[in-house]
């Protein structure tokens, strides 16, 4: 098992838990040991896209972790948790709503490179320990701002039922929610909201480098629109090269162990690959590459590629410099 499953993660799961459900649906299903890896934690109360390695693809979780990745999620306006949503104890409120023409004019401010301040309840080191413990023991913790891209930042439309689909974690794919987006207004309920009205809370879809927080995203858009917010939902739609057309529920995952094809749930080792071009090795090259050894006499140009053999079986990640081929990450395949 060299590969990746991709899973839509529900409500309440841990990334941690999902690697375990994995382990065991693999145990089930009479592949004894696999190595296991996840390539992005998600939080509990986050669902979506949550690559996970098996074999020879956890050298890749690296890769994944810094990777860029595609979030919806929706700020309550009006109230601001400790933890920056809707887990978390109250720690100030506003009766200030912002319009949507507000909050179309403040977006521009945090596309691009931005400094960001993470929140006191994340996974970041301080003085050598885990800030949200710092912070459960009611401590003060002073997170330093840090540089991250928001590659684009965009309002969605609102939709009903689907969001409270997505945030169960019921698996819907980018076409089924571009089909099911359901206005929250009728025709019966009367005029619907014009631009300057106020607005309780918004929908957003971010495309963020490694290391953003979305918490924190939505904490400043309320603030810049001179309010506060927590997001109440939050859905990661891609990671990496992977996105929710891919993904599986938990349900199918554990089909898998009683006995579904186990090409109704994995993708090979190469499906981490896609966005790095193929190099194809001759039988020489591929022989010293998987021995480490650097190959010299191409003519690629510089880059970073995944080199295969004549089988199309993945060899390694190598770095094409000046006519050679070094190994980045070799798979024993």
């Amino acid at each position: 098992m060299n590969g990746w499953i991709i899973l839509d993660k529900p409500l309440g799961l841990g990334s941690t838990q999902a690697v375990g459900a994995v382990k065991r649906v693999c145990r089930e299903a009479g592949l004894g040991k696999v190595k296991v890896g996840h390539g992005g934690t998600l939080d509990p109360l986050a669902t979506g896209v949550l690559p996970i390695a098996l074999g020879e693809a956890t050298k890749l979780c690296g890769r994944m972790l810094d990777a860029s990745k595609i979030y919806d999620f929706t700020v309550k306006f009006g109230t601001q948790t400790d933890v920056l949503d809707a887990e978390g104890e109250v720690v100030a409120t506003s009766d200030i709503r912002p319009t949507l023409a507000e909050i179309e004019a403040v977006l521009p401010r945090f596309t691009g490179p931005i400094e960001q301040v993470p929140p006191a309840f994340s996974a970041i080191r301080v003085d050598g320990q885990r800030a949200y413990d710092l912070a459960r023991k009611g401590e003060a913790v002073e997170m330093k701002a840090r540089s991250v891209t928001v590659h684009s930042l965009q309002i969605l439309p609102t939709y009903g039922e689907v969001a409270a689909r997505s945030a169960d974690g019921g698996g819907a794919r980018p076409q089924a929610l571009a089909e099911a987006y359901t206005p929250l207004h009728h025709p019966a309920d009367g005029p619907p909201p014009r631009a300057g009205e106020e607005l309780e809370e918004i929908t957003l879809s971010a495309h963020v480098s490694k290391g953003t927080y979305i918490r924190s995203l939505a904490r400043d858009i309320a603030h810049a629109v001179g309010t506060v917010g927590h997001v109440t939902m939050l859905r990661r739609t891609k990671a990496g090269p992977f996105d929710l057309e891919q993904a599986i529920s938990l349900d199918k995952l554990n089909a898998f162990g009683q006995g579904a094809a186990q090409s109704e749930v994995f993708l090979p080792l190469e499906a981490g690959l896609v966005d790095i071009p193929a190099l194809n090795l001759s039988p020489e090259a591929a022989g010293a590459i998987r021995q480490g050894r650097v190959w010299t006499g191409g003519s690629t140009d510089d880059g970073l590629y995944w080199g295969r053999d004549s089988e199309m079986r993945p060899v390694a990640l190598i770095e094409a410099l000046a006519g050679t081929l070094k190994v980045v990450r070799g798979f024993n395949l």
